[in-house]
């Protein structure tokens, strides 16, 4: 069993493993990402992040410098992160894999542009949201702001959108006192999610500030998600209750996003700390 090198990196509580598979040979397959992300038996993790060498292909008129990859602690693959994103560039530059303070790095799904700041944050053009129902994925004959979805015969209103992952924004009175475990996981696993959902749940504390908290797809409750805060503001501005820059509250600290509207991209900004270097045999 080989050993390999490691970071443990979070942000905001949203912890991370993060491999170096463009200077090691690493395969994580769907029982080794379980096996780190375990917090008795393994690192433990919300998800595991790989920088890897981008194949080539000459129909890219602007190649990216790396291909980032993401897996859940349930071993699925995932295809966007953005706190894993902000992780990712420090992680970079703390490698000297790129000695840039601007990095594009290729998803499954799109393309990122990451940019490291003088204060140790990292600002993330997440690129535009996405509303089609079928690129979402997402059964609907409509592309409005809110969906009706029925969960165990409660109607609940949710905006739905992708961030380069799908997102279901439920809008609730307080965060604290909502059902996040029991209708996270429903709303997750709703059939009209072909490729089941990140489940967020806003309270709107006026138009600069919200509260959010996020049942993740493959990994459940997080401290925070990146993605999901982008996808909780859009939704937010598309109803007409939020303005441009909005401070994002998650349990594990605040982040800020800014989106100007339809056809834009959104930014996310927050921090994105390293906390310790180790090996563990693969």
């Amino acid at each position: 069993m080989a050993a390999v090198r490691f970071s443990k990196m979070h942000s905001l509580g949203n912890d991370f493993v993060v491999f170096d598979a463009v200077r090691q040979d690493i395969n994580i397959t769907a029982d080794c990402a379980r096996y780190i992300a375990d917090r008795r038996r393994g690192v433990g993790c919300d998800q595991i992040l790989l920088v890897e060498k981008l194949p080539d292909d000459p129909t890219h008129t602007e190649p990216a410098d790396f291909l980032f990859r993401i897996f859940n602690a349930d071993g699925s693959e995932a295809d966007q992160c953005g706190n894993g994103a902000r992780c990712l560039a420090r992680f970079i530059q703390r490698e000297q894999l790129k000695n840039n303070d601007v990095i594009h790095i290729q998803t499954r799904q799109s393309r990122m542009k990451l940019e490291l700041l003088d204060n140790g944050d990292v600002r993330v053009d997440m690129g535009p949201p996405v509303f089609e129902p079928q690129l979402i994925p997402f059964t609907t004959d409509n592309n409005d702001s809110t969906h009706h979805l029925d969960i165990d015969g409660q109607i609940l209103e949710v905006g739905v959108l992708s961030m380069g992952n799908p997102h279901a924004v439920t809008l609730v009175e307080d965060v604290d006192r909502y059902d996040i475990d029991g209708v996270g996981q429903a709303i997750e696993k709703h059939p009209r999610f072909a490729k089941r959902t990140n489940a967020g749940f806003m309270q709107i504390v006026d138009r600069t500030q919200i509260r959010l908290r996020v049942f993740e797809r493959g990994v459940g409750e997080t401290q925070a998600c990146g993605s999901g805060a982008c996808a909780a503001v859009v939704n937010g501005r598309r109803r007409g209750l939020l303005d441009e820059d909005v401070r994002v509250c998650l349990p594990g600290g605040e982040v800020q996003v800014n989106w100007h509207g339809d056809g834009s991209s959104v930014f996310l900004m927050g921090d994105a700390i390293h906390v310790f270097d180790g090996k563990i045999g693969l």
